[in-house]
């Protein structure tokens, strides 16, 4: 008779147990859908999707490429970190110990990227010098009656041309106010940098330089640092985004996946404690979760979260289409390290290839494809816009997040810069070449695979954030 009398609270007891585990698990299930319910299947204006490019970084290119990022020729950048702002006098830095940048000392930077004559050697400058013979041969080409001064700007004329094909601005590294930082000793993380100052430069981006009328509300999350935007959860928004043609869609979602992957990486590595003695940098759920979660955006976070697989389609076909110019006899990379020299030049090369054989790759003749004039006005616009950005870098008022800003929209401006190079990159495959028109600086090359290097994280960070949201109680 006891035992019939306890049954009943026993099995209560389970029953409810049971039932509080089904909730657990639907919460945490319902947890990471709000965050990755759009990020899956098919991406817009492009042949490919979300999970071909889940496997191909995650399995096959990341290991390599931060492999690559670790040798002395990709982790020393040489930056002007104390360029005045050049849009609003307000030039309040960040006091946050976090913020600081760490310069190298002379003695870190390995002696051939510090020589002048082995540095230049990899830029654009170096690449068009003619030696002496050479330029006499070419000038008598030219007109012998010239007067100095025009024989030396024709000389220089493709270092403007090289200019005008850039979408970024170049920091000048001759200047004594550019240092060489290492990157892995400044990394990309959290550092406490926000408020109204970093709501400004993203709102400059997003209002000024992505071809938006003001009178076209903007969904903006955190909310905190405006007033009535977004207020119909973005929908005229997206209307007027759609009936923009191909190319400016295109730019705003390559803002927008830039956008996410930095608030990507400051998530993943978070201070999430502050001792005397040790700092611990983590990942933050709750953080990743008010930036991506739909709930908590208005469905804009994960929409956030498809423009970083647009990035990275983009400038992965970017490094695809440069493996001619790394292939050329023109490129060696030096650090006046023989054998590291040649085996992380092998290790390039066996990346871009890597890159090369991506099945769905992002078909860039499908920009710029109308009108010739107006096709030709319309990519001036966009390169302009773009390089407006890349000047607003140096407005941050926090120097690592300065760091990291310039790098990134170099990155992408130089992946834009070979994208839309097609004519000159394919000269490079022709006999009898020796000196090609389509250069890159060293800054260049260092930026954009060091900006991949950091979408490629954000797409592996993904795969992390979504199996610990799977376990959120």
């Amino acid at each position: 008779m006891i035992m019939s009398a306890v049954s009943p609270v026993r099995h209560l007891t389970v029953f409810t147990a049971l039932l509080v585990s089904i909730l657990q698990v639907s919460n945490s299930s319902q947890a990471a859908h709000r965050c990755f319910c759009q990020v899956t299947g098919s991406l817009d204006d492009c042949a490919c999707d979300v999970e071909t490019i889940d496997a191909f970084n995650n399995d096959h290119l990341f290991p390599k490429l931060q492999k690559l990022l670790e040798s002395d020729y990709f982790r020393f950048y040489k930056v002007n970190l104390n360029k005045p702002c050049p849009f609003w006098t307000d030039n309040s830095y960040c006091g946050l110990k976090d913020c600081a940048v760490q310069p190298c000392s002379p003695n870190d930077v390995p002696e051939g990227l510090k020589s002048s004559s082995h540095y230049y050697k990899y830029s654009a400058e170096a690449n068009t010098q003619q030696d002496d013979c050479e330029k006499l041969e070419l000038l008598g080409a030219v007109d012998a009656s010239l007067s100095e001064e025009t024989r030396e700007a024709v000389l220089n004329w493709n270092l403007h041309d090289d200019e005008s094909e850039r979408f970024c601005v170049i920091d000048d590294v001759e200047s004594p106010d550019a240092q060489y930082v290492d990157l892995l000793l400044n990394p990309e993380r959290y550092t406490g940098y926000k408020g109204p100052e970093a709501w400004q430069i993203w709102n400059s981006i997003y209002e000024e330089n992505c071809f938006k009328p003001y009178t076209v509300q903007r969904p903006v999350y955190p909310q905190a640092f405006h007033s009535g935007q977004g207020k119909d959860g973005g929908r005229a928004f997206y209307r007027w985004l759609e009936g923009q043609c191909v190319e400016k869609r295109a730019f705003y979602r390559l803002i927008s996946g830039l956008h996410a992957s930095i608030n990507i990486h400051l998530s993943a590595r978070y201070l999430m404690d502050d001792k005397w003695f040790q700092k611990k940098w983590s990942h933050n759920i709750s953080e990743f979760q008010q930036r991506f979660d739909a709930d908590l955006t208005e469905n804009e976070g994960p929409k956030r979260l498809r423009n970083l697989y647009f990035l990275y389609l983009i400038e992965l076909r970017a490094l695809a289409k440069a493996l001619p110019f790394f292939q050329h006899s023109s490129f060696q990379l030096y650090t006046g390290q023989p054998r590291q020299d040649q085996e992380h030049q092998e290790l390039l090369l066996e990346i871009l290839q890597l890159a090369d054989t991506f099945p769905l790759h992002f078909n860039e003749t499908s920009l710029f494809a109308g009108d010739e004039k107006e096709a030709a006005k319309l990519k001036e616009d966009i390169r302009l816009s773009f390089k407006n950005i890349s000047r607003i870098m140096d407005c941050v008022g926090c120097f690592k997040c300065r760091l990291w800003g310039k790098l990134q929209t170099q990155g992408l401006g130089t992946a834009l810069k070979i994208l839309f190079s097609r004519r000159q990159i394919e000269d490079l495959t022709k006999p009898r070449v020796s000196r090609p028109t389509f250069q890159l600086s060293r800054q260049e090359i260092v930026s954009i695979f060091n900006a991949f290097g950091r979408i490629s994280t954000s797409v592996k960070e993904l795969k992390n954030f979504r199996s610990m949201l799977a376990d959120v109680r």
